[in-house]
């Protein structure tokens, strides 16, 4: 299904037929996430929820949507953003050429405080360590923009993902290494990146999430490649 967003050859980007949820669905997980102060089903991401009317609380609040239902089924499991037209939303807000209605209003709760990046990470470490992403793009193309994703759907089929997807492992890389560096993702900035060092089980699931963080906002906030174009989620269970 076509859906929100023209890609850059003027065409709508392709999203699964499912997306968006239904308000009373996406509206429930809001509503969970903000409570707990970070994503149910993907406790690394840090969730805001300000209630006032600023420009600056109505950007965290379409954030806070955006994060919802990206991990609406799971880790960096759920619906693109580009199925809605929150980054619009977004852009309009930042450029000062609209005020959007803010997502439907859920219980705020405080924020943790956000962790800064180990001082150490730097580009080689981010190199060694970051996450095969266990795919390669351009899979059984149908002619329309999508080939077959790493992950296979409840209909047993793989799940179609774009064809640039998952990108070359230097754009990856790159990527990664400059939101490490930053402590949130350059493209996303309310999305803070964790990229721990050591061996731990925990440190290597936080070295997941950034890798996944930051494929979904390679392009621009909630723009990008899915999870599904990748093992990342299959590799994060398996820890």
């Amino acid at each position: 299904m076509v859906w929100a967003v023209n890609g850059a050859n003027g065409q709508p980007i392709k999203i699964p037929c499912s997306c968006p949820p239904s308000r009373d669905v996406f509206i429930d997980a809001l509503r969970k996430n903000v409570q707990a102060g970070h994503a149910v089903n993907n406790p690394n991401i840090g969730v805001q929820f300000p209630v006032d009317d600023s420009i600056g609380a109505q950007i965290t609040r379409i954030t806070a949507a955006l994060i919802t239902i990206q991990n609406l089924n799971g880790p960096g499991s759920g619906c693109p953003a580009a199925s809605t037209t929150l980054v619009a939303q977004q852009t309009a807000l930042r450029e000062g050429n609209a005020a959007p209605a803010a997502p439907a209003p859920a219980p705020p709760a405080p924020t943790p405080d956000v962790a800064s990046p180990p001082a150490n990470s730097g580009g080689d470490d981010v190199a060694r360590l970051a996450p095969d992403l266990g795919f390669e793009a351009g899979r059984n193309p149908n002619g329309t923009g999508d080939c077959d994703g790493a992950l296979v759907g409840a209909n047993g089929q793989p799940v179609k993902v774009p064809c640039s997807c998952p990108p070359p492992r230097d754009v990856y890389i790159d990527a990664l290494r400059k939101n490490v560096q930053a402590g949130h993702a350059v493209n996303n900035p309310s999305i803070s990146v964790s990229f721990p060092l050591d061996d731990s089980k925990a440190s290597q699931s936080a070295r997941i999430t950034a890798a996944l963080i930051s494929l979904q906002n390679l392009n621009g906030p909630g723009v990008g490649c899915p999870a599904a174009s990748t093992t990342l989620l299959a590799q994060q269970k398996a820890l």
